[in-house]
C-alpha cells in the first residue's frame, strides 16, 4: 500500500505521528492544510515531502477557480511560497515543487490546461518514485552479503517515500532474495523515527530487527556486531550528506571500526549547487527534547538546542546508492559542479 495517494482532490495519506500505536489516514483537501501535515511532520522523508509538496500544489490548482493562466500561476506562487517555509532542509522539497512549476510555465492555454498539467505532473511524480526506490533497492543489494547485521539510523522506508523505501529498499530488496539479513535500528532521538516507524516496517515485513539506543552505536560496533551501516539521505551536496541528526557520529564510528558506510537516496535528493556552508539546518521546537508523548521529562526552563539534522563529510561515505547506480564519494567529489546531475 502506497504511503500517499492521490484521488479526485484529495490527498489520503497515513499521519506518522500516531504510528505504531494506531493507524490514523489524513484527508488533506488544501494547500495549507498540506504544508501543515509536513511541518508537523505528519508526514515525513525527503522522498515524501516532496511528493506532498508536489500534491499541495496539485491541490491548489485542482481546486482554483481562476480562469487565465495569469491567474492560476498567481494562486501556484502563493501556494508555492507557504510549501517552501515548511522545512528547510531537505531538499526534495524545492526539487518537486520548482518542477512543477516549470511544467506549469511551459503549458500552453487557461487555467484548466494549467491545472491539469499540474495534477499530471504531481502524480509523475509519485510514480516515479516508487520506481526509483525500486532501483535503488535492486543495486544496493549487490553490497548486502548472507547473514550480514546491517544498523540504520532514523527511518528510510517505504514511510519514508511513496512506496518501498530507500536505505529500507537495500534491506527489502536483499531479504526477497533470500539473504539471511539482520538489523540493527537505533531508536533515533528526539522524534523516535526509527523505533516507532522503522522497527514497525521491519516487524511487518518479518525482517528480524533489533532496536537499540542512540547512544548503543559505539557498544555494538566495538563489539563486533555491525556488518554494513546503510542510511538515507535529506540532502547530498557538494562535500558531505545531510541526514537525521546523529548520522555523522555513526559515520565517525563506522570509519573507526572499519565498517562500510552506505548512503541510499535517489538523485532528487542531490543539490550539487551547494555545500555544506550554504545549508540550512532545521532547528525544531524544544518541547521535542523536553518531553516525550507530551510529558515532561526536564526540569521547567532546561534550555534546549534541537537541530534536526547534521553533516557528515564526504570522507566518511563508502558509498552512495542512487537509482542511477553505485557511486563512490570520490566520483562524487571529483565531478565537475556543471556535471552534477
Amino acid at each position: 500500500m502506497r504511503t500517499i495517494e492521490w484521488k479526485d482532490g484529495t490527498v489520503t495519506t497515513i499521519d506518522q505521528t500516531k504510528l505504531p500505536n494506531r493507524t490514523v489516514f489524513l484527508k488533506i483537501k488544501t494547500c495549507n492544510e498540506m504544508a501543515s501535515a509536513i511541518k508537523d511532520m505528519k508526514l515525513r522523508g525527503a522522498p515524501l515531502i516532496g511528493v506532498a509538496a508536489a500534491y499541495g500544489l496539485a491541490l491548489t490548482a485542482y481546486h482554483s477557480k481562476a480562469w487565465t493562466k495569469e491567474s492560476i500561476m498567481k494562486e501556484l506562487e502563493d501556494s508555492e511560497k507557504i510549501l517552501k517555509g515548511t522545512r528547510p532542509t531537505a531538499v526534495n522539497l524545492f526539487w518537486a515543487v520548482d518542477r512543477i512549476f516549470k511544467k506549469a510555465k511551459q503549458t500552453l492555454g487557461n487555467a484548466k490546461a494549467v491545472s491539469k498539467k499540474v495534477v499530471d505532473e504531481a502524480q509523475l511524480i509519485a510514480d516515479e518514485d516508487v520506481e526509483v526506490n525500486r532501483r535503488i533497492g535492486k543495486y544496493g543489494s549487490e553490497l548486502v552479503n548472507d547473514k550480514d547485521f546491517i544498523l540504520t539510523h532514523c527511518n528510510a522506508g517505504s514511510l519514508a517515500t511513496v512506496d518501498y523505501g530507500t536505505a529500507l529498499a537495500i534491506v527489502r530488496t536483499a531479504w526477497e532474495q533470500g539473504k539471511q539479513i539482520k538489523v540493527f535500528a537505533t531508536e533515533t532521538r528526539p522524534r523516535l523515527q526509527g523505533a516507532r516507524l522503522t522497527v514497525y516496517e521491519l516487524k511487518r515485513d518479518g525482517i528480524p530487527v533489533t532496536l537499540i539506543t542512540d547512544s548503543m552505536i559505539g557498544y555494538i560496533m566495538s563489539k563486533q556486531l555491525v556488518s554494513k551501516v546503510i542510511v538515507g539521505a535529506d540532502r547530498i551536496v557538494r562535500d558531505a550528506v545531510i541526514n537525521k541528526i546523529g548520522t555523522y557520529i555513526i559515520s565517525v564510528l563506522a570509519h573507526e571500526h572499519n565498517i562500510p558506510f552506505y548512503v541510499a537516496a535517489p538523485t532528487s535528493t542531490f543539490d550539487f549547487t551547494h555545500d555544506s556552508r550554504n545549508v540550512v539546518i532545521e532547528e525544531r521546537n524544544s518541547k521535542e527534547v523536553t518531553h516525550i508523548d507530551s510529558k515532561r521529562i526536564a526540569p521547567k526552563g532546561t534550555n534546549v538546542l534541537n537541530p534536526a539534522f547534521d553533516i557528515t563529510p564526504l570522507k566518511y561515505v563508502t558509498a552512495v546508492i542512487c537509482e542511477k547506480g553505485i557511486l563512490s564519494a570520490e566520483e562524487i567529489a571529483r565531478k565537475p559542479v556543471a556535471q552534477r546531475k
